[in-house]
């Protein structure tokens, strides 16, 4: 940490004192902060703080947060994926196949998921989303046969995940503009119904073959558990072999 040899520590990590000296903060102040008393701290102090710990981007909302302070709206951007989970979905062709994130943030995907889901991926300046296009998207009540059940469903998980980061901004922003632009959500949304994601079998209107019955299969990332591969099969014409 750039600082001078001591003599020996009883406990290992920082001193109080050390941690003040490397934000830029008195020691007392920083007590107090450390104590939770009625003090006001700005962003300013608690970023100095964040980075002097070395704080993620993750672990400094959380120290905002506890602080009182709401984390500042960031751009909207694709949650990482490694590029060797972006390239699943590509070995499954001709089987539609996507990875969604957390939010639904549609984060890879092949040209059979592309053509399933009409202007789902676009070149907005904002990711893909699932839930929007679902909601959004005029396109998506002709290619989801029974709509409703599968809307109703679709916004009780948004609302099972969005429990999980209360402030964030990702959901808070998506909720937004369900409530906004969707009349459905907004009537939904309140009656508070809930689900886990899983596996399943959907009917959708593919543009070139018609209403299809697919079973569809969700499998989620072992470093990223919130983000989750599915992919689509042909009831009728059962499992394919998987193109490179």
């Amino acid at each position: 940490m750039g600082l001078p040899r001591t003599g020996r520590r009883r406990t290992p990590g920082l001193r109080r004192e050390e941690l003040a000296l490397l934000a830029g903060i008195s020691a007392t102040w920083y007590t107090y902060l450390e104590q939770g008393r009625k003090i006001r701290v700005s962003e300013q102090v608690l970023n100095a703080l964040a980075a002097a710990l070395r704080l993620d981007r993750h672990e400094r909302e959380h120290l905002l947060q506890l602080a009182g302070h709401t984390p500042a709206a960031e751009a909207e951007e694709r949650e990482p994926l490694t590029a060797e989970a972006g390239a699943v979905p590509l070995l499954l062709q001709p089987n539609p196949a996507y990875i969604i994130g957390g939010n639904y943030d549609v984060l890879s995907h092949n040209q059979a998921a592309h053509e399933l889901f009409p202007r789902l991926i676009t070149e907005a300046d904002r990711p893909a989303n699932f839930v929007r296009w679902v909601f959004l998207e005029p396109a998506a009540r002709d290619v989801l046969v029974d709509w409703e059940p599968e809307a109703r469903g679709l916004l009780g998980r948004l609302r099972t995940l969005a429990a999980r980061h209360c402030g964030d901004p990702r959901y808070t922003r998506l909720i937004e503009d369900l409530n906004e632009g969707s009349p459905e959500a907004r009537d939904w949304w309140p009656q508070y119904e809930v689900q886990a994601r899983h596996s399943g079998r959907k009917r959708l209107r593919h543009p070139q073959r018609g209403a299809i019955d697919y079973a569809y299969t969700a499998f989620h990332l072992a470093e990223q558990p919130e983000q989750t591969l599915v992919v689509y099969v042909d009831t009728a014409n059962g499992p394919t072999e998987a193109q490179p």
